[in-house]
């Protein structure tokens, strides 16, 4: 096993976002806040030393985190709410931080663009 040279965030919607997911138009899927938790983003960040540092950084790139987890679900931008702030990203979201990043694997991590172009 190998220490990674990174943080990791774990980024989990609260109830404003499952509230937005089943007010769109035409969802048929029953969305509880447990379902949404079970299986969340997770954000590999850069080192940091402190909590603060990671939450900061958080706080630069909440813009495409926000869009990110939008298109996750509807890439229909028309059906996103017009309000995304940084401010309604933290009331639609928790972000956990964990400084201990270890790759159980041999094999080489293999990087290629996500959505929301991070």
């Amino acid at each position: 096993m190998y220490f990674v040279d990174r943080s990791v965030a774990v980024v989990k919607p609260k109830e404003p976002f499952m509230a937005w997911l089943n007010a769109v138009p035409g969802n048929d899927m029953d969305l509880t806040l447990d379902s949404l938790r079970a299986d969340c983003t997770v954000i590999l960040l850069p080192e940091f030393a402190e909590p603060e540092e990671a939450v900061a950084y958080i706080d630069e790139i909440f813009e495409q985190l926000f869009k990110m987890e939008l298109a996750s679900w509807y890439e229909d931008e028309a059906l996103w709410p017009q309000q995304r702030t940084l401010k309604t990203f933290w009331e639609w979201f928790d972000v956990e931080i964990h400084s201990t990043v270890i790759d159980s694997v041999d094999d080489d991590i293999v990087n290629s663009p996500g959505s929301g172009d991070l």
